[in-house]
């Protein structure tokens, strides 16, 4: 074979899509595509899903050979709607524990959550803020006042809860997504609003916000304001663990090197919030971090707090039917 014949047989191999068996002809090295499941993870755009968004950015999936997809939603419910028709295989942290939890009470068996985000008046993801000019000083304040809440059942079912219990009776609840928040209060159209960070920083550094309080969920649905609320988990569907034991498992420990990162490296970590929230600039050293905790490091304290969330939700009659957490706890 000539020259010319060779190179114009090369180039027709290549672009005949026959690039592997052209390098195979030529003496090089095949090169096999991974042929693993592609994850599609869903995740809601705050603070919360942190070691996700640095366990993508860092590499971990790619380094254990996973193929992991990251896919933006507009709220929790629509993350749990999506695992549950088969659009995403699991959930970041922040997506909300309770709206798992209905998707597990009306297909059981569906979901398994691997990692929470436990939080608190230490930890602060939940908080009450209200105008910058305010005269409201605690939560009995806002009597009769028209309080905004995030999107979805656990959102709105929490804010009327923590109204209820801190005598803010006679209180409008307005569900409104948590990015306008802050430009409702500042407009005087609420005068205050059950939020989830970083709208009370955000708030607070343009000076139209102040935090009424912090970490009150774990006040006034548990009982302590030290007590971890789990109201964010990553979870995995039964579907996909069932389907792909090997990779599920590779995916919940690269998932936890992202969760090691958060807590050992925080300050660093905190880059990795710009592109998946509206985190950024300034914002990114000042809001406050969840904790995190893995399946494996659940303590019997633990899992009572948690269950007593859940409890809270068949008693306001939103679970059709007790669930017990442990049931939904991955065990590796």
């Amino acid at each position: 074979m000539t020259h010319a014949k060779h190179t114009s047989t090369r180039r027709k191999l290549l672009q005949g899509g026959g690039a592997a068996a052209a390098l195979g002809i030529l003496g090089a090295p095949a090169v096999h595509a991974q042929a693993g499941p592609k994850i599609r993870i869903g995740y809601w755009p705050i603070a919360a899903g942190l070691p996700f968004y640095a366990a993508v950015e860092l590499g971990y999936f790619k380094e254990a050979g996973l193929n992991v997809e990251a896919l933006k939603f507009a709220g929790a419910q629509q993350i749990m709607e999506g695992m549950l028709s088969d659009r995403c295989d699991g959930s970041a942290n922040g997506t909300g524990s309770a709206n798992i939890a209905i998707g597990e009470i009306a297909a059981p068996g569906s979901f398994k959550i691997f990692c929470s985000n436990p939080s608190n008046v230490k930890n602060v993801l939940d908080e009450v803020i209200v105008p910058a000019a305010s005269t409201a000083k605690t939560m009995a304040d806002l009597k009769g006042k028209r309080v905004g809440s995030g999107p979805g059942i656990q959102n709105v079912t929490l804010a009327k809860t923590v109204l209820e219990r801190g005598g803010a009776t006679g209180a409008t609840v307005v569900e409104l997504p948590i990015g306008q928040h802050v430009a409702a209060l500042a407009a005087g159209q609420l005068d205050g609003c059950y939020t989830l960070e970083p709208t009370g920083t955000i708030g607070r550094l343009n000076g139209t916000t102040k935090v009424l309080e912090a970490g009150v969920i774990a006040k006034y649905v548990l009982g302590d304001p030290m007590a971890p609320w789990f109201g964010g988990s990553a979870s995995l569907t039964s579907a996909f663990i069932k389907a792909h034991p090997a990779e599920a498992k590779k995916f919940i420990t690269a998932y936890g090197k992202g969760v090691a990162y958060v807590r050992t490296k925080s300050a660093e970590a905190r880059q990795y919030l710009k592109g998946y929230t509206a985190i950024e600039g300034a914002l990114t050293g000042e809001v406050p971090l969840a904790a995190y905790m893995m399946y494996d490091e659940f303590k019997p304290a633990d899992v009572a707090h948690f269950q007593k969330f859940f409890d809270l939700f068949s008693e306001k009659g939103i679970f059709t039917s007790r669930l017990m957490v442990e049931t939904m706890l991955y065990k590796g």
